[in-house]
């Protein structure tokens, strides 16, 4: 296989998990238990698991647990995992047109600090 291949994968790792954690926070955000039919008898936790959204999330989870394992059997782990850090970059960016959290200039230098470190890291 081409050496871009296990780096397609560690791409492919750090979108599954964040449209993972973004659709989790999503459906948690509307969800509205339901008050008449089977499902009322189960519990709210379990109402919300069955949403085709949240299974979705949870497909994706295990779609980047794949992708993963793949990435991680070509590359050394210790140049693959900072890549990670770049799901608190997506998911944080993306939560502020989507769910209306702020960015705050500590949230920017956070970021910024996790941007070089990925940086230094990948580069050793």
């Amino acid at each position: 296989m081409s050496k871009v291949f296990p780096w397609l994968m560690v791409g492919m790792t750090v979108l599954l998990t964040s449209y993972g954690q973004l659709v989790i926070k999503w459906q948690a955000s509307i969800f509205k238990p339901a008050d008449e039919g089977y499902f009322v008898k189960l519990p709210v936790v379990i109402q919300l698991l069955l949403q085709p959204w949240v299974i979705s999330a949870f497909v994706a989870a295990f779609a980047a647990s794949l992708c993963w394992m793949l990435a991680v059997s070509r590359l050394e782990l210790s140049k693959a995992y900072p890549f990670m850090a770049l799901n608190f970059l997506l998911v944080c960016i993306i939560a502020v047109p989507l769910f209306g959290e702020t960015f705050t200039m500590a949230k920017a230098i956070g970021l910024g600090t996790v941007i070089v470190g990925l940086i230094i890291l990948s580069q050793g």
